[in-house]
């Protein structure tokens, strides 16, 4: 079945750096784009990033332009997202997701989430 599963949140000081890792299994990794969501207390999920099949197109959340990196390993099946200069507001869960295609529906797949807290 398939399964994605983050590793590496913690608590973190303003201005510090996290890398977060999604270990997946059960599809064809290189075949489907990516996303890391986070979801902060009482707000909705929103979407941070993603990176295309093959590595070679991301996008990513304004507010994480420039401090944030997502990246890819196919051979490894794992999806990475490097946080830079964390602020406060960064604070939330981080959920990594691929839209899998099942017997012809796109279907949304989560990982149980992993807590990033940036406090001092």
């Amino acid at each position: 079945q398939v399964q994605l599963v983050e590793s590496g949140g913690g608590l973190v000081q303003p201005g510090g750096s996290l890398t977060l890792s999604c270990v997946t299994s059960g599809f064809t990794f290189s075949w489907y784009a990516m996303s890391w969501y986070r979801q902060a207390p009482g707000k909705e999920r929103d979407l941070v990033a993603t990176i295309n099949s093959v590595g070679s197109s991301t996008n990513y959340l304004d507010s994480v332009k420039g401090r944030f990196t997502i990246s890819r390993d196919n051979a490894k099946k794992t999806a990475y997202l490097r946080m830079n200069s964390l602020k406060p507001e960064d604070t939330a869960v981080y959920y990594c997701n691929s839209k899998i295609v099942r017997l012809g529906n796109a279907v949304n797949y989560w990982g149980q989430g992993t807590q990033v807290t940036v406090s001092s």
